[in-house]
């Protein structure tokens, strides 16, 4: 069957929050019409107002929010104006009697779904900048709040901007596998496909999500310890595989050497390391997996261009 999906728009929304994941959708449409199956989603954008001017001016043309949304997929994106306390009371009220199959919030949609009590209970998502006052203000949630996004049940929710579609590509990815989600990310030319729990201070970094379900779970258990050894004949040897063949399948299921993974999940872990804690800087080595201060200081210059006193000082949220 064909999904429905409702947009909220809103005075003040995010542009990128509702056209992010409204393209990865359609981008799913696209990618099954053209296999001759049955488009995914039936999108409708809906607003407060018939012309809705985002926070950057841009105007979208919205239908009427009429009846809550009952069944399929709601999408409530973020913007400058909805973490505040005292904005959007009537759309508070009309999402306050929405009962969707499947909740999507994007950024700082968070704060419009914890009002409408539609979050309670679970564990969320939002933009990094708002996540402790999300966790203030709404007590009975459980705010991650390093997380890109978050999926807890029928609740989806991520953190600011381009998370979005991320957070989108993994519906897709849920919905009509991880194949499909890794051709729209080719065609939007983006990340194929930063995992959930990846920072959202992480840099760019283009690592392919392997469809092998057993490529796949050695990805996940490096993404889960990045100063683990994760030594390929260990590795090899969990799957039942000759080094060698694993090493083959690895690479063309990542467009990676085992190696070459393990080091970039390594990079990213010190970075967020160094830009959100004041860990000594050996000390972030250890816990990223490159061992001792000189080893992060020569990967930093070998593939950065800086240093990590250089790159924290710059990138630093405390």
């Amino acid at each position: 069957m064909v999904e429905r999906v409702t947009v909220v728009a809103f005075g003040g929304v995010q542009s990128l929050d509702v056209a992010g994941p409204w393209e990865v959708l359609t981008g799913a449409n696209r990618y099954r019409t053209a296999h001759g199956d049955e488009r995914a989603y039936d999108l409708r954008l809906v607003g407060t107002e018939a012309e809705v001017a985002s926070e950057s001016g841009l105007v979208m043309v919205a239908g009427a929010l009429g009846e809550p949304v009952s069944g399929g997929t709601l999408v409530v994106p973020g913007g400058r104006t909805a973490a505040a306390g005292d904005e959007h009371d009537d759309l508070v009220a009309w999402l306050r009697g929405c009962r969707p199959t499947r909740l999507v919030s994007i950024c700082s949609g968070a704060f419009l779904c914890a009002r409408a009590g539609l979050l309670s209970g679970r564990r969320v998502a939002t933009h990094w900048s708002l996540s402790r006052e999300l966790a203030r203000r709404f007590s009975d949630l459980t705010v991650d709040h390093d997380a890109l996004y978050v999926h807890d049940g029928p609740v989806w929710t991520s953190g600011g901007v381009t998370s979005g579609i991320d957070l989108a590509l993994a519906v897709v990815a849920a919905d009509h596998g991880a194949r499909v989600a890794q051709e729209i990310a080719r065609w939007l030319v983006m990340f194929l496909h930063r995992p959930g729990q990846q920072a959202q201070f992480s840099g760019p970094v283009w690592l392919e999500r392997a469809t092998d379900r057993r490529v796949a779970a050695v990805q996940r258990a490096i993404d889960a310890d990045p100063a683990a050894t994760h030594r390929v004949d260990d590795l090899a040897a969990q799957l039942a595989m000759s080094p060698r063949h694993f090493q083959r399948l690895f690479a063309r299921e990542t467009g990676l050497t085992v190696g070459r993974y393990r080091t970039e999940l390594r990079l990213e872990t010190a970075k967020r390391l160094l830009v959100q804690s004041d860990l000594a800087l050996d000390v972030v080595a250890v816990r990223a997996g490159f061992g001792s201060a000189e080893s992060l200081r020569r990967v930093f210059g070998e593939r950065l261009g800086t240093t990590p006193g250089a790159f924290r000082a710059r990138f630093s949220t405390l």
